[in-house]
């Protein structure tokens, strides 16, 4: 079995948002910490060298590959945001297709700006996600 390369860290998260070099994705990833943190009813920490994560569910594929990863998390990376938020669910896409300005990657949703997006909207998806991956998955409590 493989063993997962990501994982929580005892990494500081305020630690890791002094360091972001560019002060709009600082202060965006600032706000999604708050908008995540209300969401989820979970603090946030790192998962990994550069994801913050939200809650923590564990998983396990019929492959036998299991771990655990965040309920909602994301990366503020050089090119754009990464929002890991959406379950790639056919009954979650209309809440993505009114986000508003991003891109869609396989695992998640990549923004430019937290202005370019509908917060709202936002919301609601990590509301169905999260409710989704707790139903499915086991849900593991901090």
């Amino acid at each position: 079995m493989t063993t997962n390369k990501t994982s929580y860290l005892e990494k500081n998260v305020d630690d890791f948002i002094r360091e972001i070099p560019d002060i709009q994705k600082r202060e965006d990833s600032i706000e999604l910490i708050h908008l995540m943190q209300t969401v989820s009813n979970e603090g946030p920490k790192m998962f990994g060298e550069s994801i913050i994560g939200f809650g923590q569910y564990h998983y396990r594929y019929a492959s036998g590959h299991q771990g655990h990863a965040p309920l909602i998390g994301f990366s503020p990376r050089k090119a754009a945001i990464s929002l890991y938020v959406y379950t790639g669910l056919d009954e979650h896409r209309i809440f993505v297709e009114q986000l508003g300005k991003f891109k869609l990657g396989k695992a998640c949703i990549y923004i430019k700006k937290l202005s370019d997006i509908n917060t709202d909207n936002l919301s609601t998806l990590m509301q169905q996600t999260i409710r989704f991956l707790s139903t499915k998955y086991t849900r593991i409590k901090n």
